[in-house]
Order: structure tokens, then C-alpha cells, then sequence
């Protein structure tokens, strides 16, 4: 185990030995991360014994919170501060070191390639003691994990910023659609859709599109006064998160009756559900004849429930018309929690099997 290059932000664990016993917390525990181009989450949890159902909810004995860990989206080094700083204010919350960490489950958007999970996995062998186990995958897997306590099986779809629908069969095949970032067409997703909403205003104002009050509203919610200030709010820090801030407008014009806010909207429940169907049909989650039932967890600041315009329920219904089995699980719990879940079910199915070693889940 090395300090890295960030090893002043674990001085902590030298201050605890120096405290005592009475100030740390000499117990094993999990930690769960969940990472996307907006913040970075981990919890950290203790490790219950193997023999013992997991409690509903399952204990949690600290949550920190720290920025984007995507790498695509803010660069590696910077990706890599985020998630050792998260995990290092997790373990301090705790009054816990590295040391009684048994394993770490960090799911973060953006690894999408074998390289990617060599890279992380690598870089948490330098920063943790030998004993530790480690899975990497991408956030879509514990958010799935999330509202399925931690098993692997069925579809999650996630709509936030970006965009993803990853599932899993009980025999351990996977498959993903979308999820390739705003570039290659993350449509449906929260930045997918302001970016649309950004584009009809300005194509409305040169003459191009249809007249909408998408034009105004946004004008005002950024507090800018003619649409061609637009261009340059919009390059000044074109930012995933910060264009997809943008959605609550557009579906408050939808919600008013503008035509084309609602057209984006619509747009985007066809994507989402087209997500969700491409990854059933190719692992065949609904069965051969179609109608067997199969988890969709749903997560994601897109598909919570608005006043008019329910993203999420016209999502699920346009997916019932294909597959009648679906079965929509709002999670309780957050992904990073998911992701401790999924550990310590692993863990638990390494031990029965008296096997340990740290695995992966990426297509």
C-alpha cells in the first residue's frame, strides 16, 4: 500500500492510532461508491456476517459526497482525486482506517473498457492493503443493485444527466445500450434533452424552427436578455451537468402546452424505452414467449414523477406495450448503497465457494 500522490488527505488514520483504540472503529467494513459527471457518493458499511439476512434497510455508518469521477468528463487525474477523497471522508466519518476495509465496490460512469477497469484497479492496489478485494463497474450496475439488494438480475435504466440501460441474467450475461455520452447521443437523457430544447430556442429565433416558449423561459431562468447570448452561455462551460439543469424548463413548457417542449419530451420516451427494450431483447430477461416478468429498476433525476409530465410512467408504459412483464422498482435506496450491497453479496458468494478475488462487471 502506497500514500499516492494525495497521501496527506489520510493523515487522519495516523491521528487515530495515536488516539487510541477508543477513537477508531477497529470493526470490517464495505465501502460503496457511486460515481457520475455530477458527484461522487460512498458509504461505508459494515460487514455483516455471511450467516445473517441483510437488514432491510441495510446499517450505514457514513456517507460523503465529492465531485464528478467521470473521467471522460473532467479528466483522469481529476477523476481520481474525487474518488480517493470520497473514500477517505467516508472512512473518517466512520472513525475507521483502510485497515478494516474488506472490500471496495466503486461503480462510476465512464468505464466502459477493459483499459478503464485495469487502470482503477491498479490505482486502489496503491492505495489499499493487499487483503482487500475490489469490484469495478459502471454506475449503472449499482444502481441496479441498488433496487434489487444487491443481486445481479434484470434491467436497470438510468436518466440523469446522461443516459444508460444495462442488464443481467441470473447466469451472469450482461448488455448495454446508450450510455456513449452526449457526443455519440446520449438522447433521453437530462442533457439530451436541454441540449434539444437549447437548439429549438435559437432555431426559433433565426427563423429556422417553430415559434416556442422554450425561448423565454430559458432566457429567464439563466437571466440573460436576447437568444443570441445564448451561444455564449452555452460555450462558456459547456458542461454536462450544467446544460442538463435545464430540464425542469422544458417540461414546464411541455406542461403549458408548447408543442415542441412536449415533442423533446416525447423524443425522450421513445429513446429511454427503445434502451430498455434493445437490452431485453437481447438477453431475453421477458422470456421466449415474450411475457415473463423481469425487474426494470429506475433511477434518475429524468424519470421522478412531475405534476403533468411523468417522464418515468410514460417510459414504463410505452415498455408494457412490448414486454407486459415489466415490473418498475423505485429504488430505496441510493446507488453508492447498492454498490455496497452488490459487494457484500459477492463477498458472501466468494466465501461460500471459498474462493476470494476481486472481480469486474463491464461489457
Amino acid at each position: 500500500m502506497k500514500r499516492y500522490r494525495n497521501g496527506e488527505i489520510w493523515d487522519f488514520e495516523e491521528e487515530m492510532q495515536l488516539l487510541g483504540d477508543g477513537f477508531c472503529d477497529q470493526r470490517e467494513v464495505i465501502l460503496g461508491l457511486d460515481g457520475d459527471t455530477t458527484c461522487t457518493v460512498c458509504v461505508c458499511m459494515p460487514l455483516i456476517p455471511f450467516a445473517d439476512e441483510l437488514p432491510d434497510p441495510p446499517p450505514i455508518l457514513s456517507r460523503a459526497v465529492a465531485g464528478c469521477s467521470n473521467h471522460n468528463s473532467v479528466g483522469e487525474s481529476a477523476a481520481r482525486d474525487a474518488l480517493e477523497l470520497v473514500m477517505a471522508d467516508a472512512l473518517s466519518k466512520a472513525g475507521s482506517t483502510r485497515f478494516c476495509v474488506q472490500a471496495v465496490c466503486l461503480a462510476v460512469s465512464g468505464v466502459n473498457h477493459p483499459t478503464d477497469i485495469e487502470r482503477i484497479m491498479n490505482w486502489l492496489r496503491d492505495i489499499f492493503p493487499s487483503h482487500v478485494q475490489f469490484f469495478v463497474q459502471n454506475d449503472a450496475v449499482a444502481a441496479l443493485a441498488s433496487g434489487t439488494m444487491g443481486k445481479l438480475h434484470g434491467c436497470v435504466l438510468i436518466a440523469g444527466t446522461g443516459t444508460i440501460a444495462y442488464g443481467f441474467t441470473e447466469d451472469g450475461r450482461d448488455a448495454r445500450a446508450a450510455g456513449a455520452g452526449p457526443v455519440l447521443g446520449d438522447w433521453g437523457s437530462g442533457y439530451g434533452i436541454a441540449a434539444q430544447a437549447l437548439t429549438a430556442a435559437v432555431r426559433a429565433y433565426d427563423g429556422r424552427g417553430p415559434y416556442t416558449a422554450l425561448t423565454t423561459s430559458i432566457l429567464r431562468k439563466l437571466d440573460l436578455s436576447s437568444p443570441d447570448e445564448l451561444i455564449g452561455w452555452t460555450y462558456s462551460d459547456p458542461s454536462w451537468a450544467r446544460i442538463a439543469a435545464l430540464v425542469p424548463v422544458v417540461v414546464t413548457c411541455a406542461e403549458g402546452g408548447d408543442e415542441v417542449a412536449n415533442k423533446i419530451l416525447r423524443d425522450a420516451v421513445q429513446e429511454l424505452a427503445s434502451s430498455v427494450k434493445a437490452v431485453v431483447r437481447r438477453l431475453q430477461l421477458c422470456g421466449e414467449d415474450g411475457n415473463d416478468t423481469f425487474p426494470l429498476v429506475m433511477v434518475g433525476g429524468v424519470l421522478e414523477a412531475n405534476k403533468k409530465w411523468d417522464i418515468g410512467r410514460e417510459v414504463i408504459n410505452c415498455i408494457c406495450k412490448d414486454f407486459p412483464g415489466v415490473h418498475p422498482i423505485c429504488p430505496k435506496v441510493e446507488p453508492a448503497i447498492g454498490a455496497a450491497l452488490l459487494a457484500w453479496n459477492l463477498l458472501a458468494r466468494y466465501s461460500r465457494q471459498g474462493t476470494l478475488r476481486s472481480e469486474t462487471y463491464s461489457s
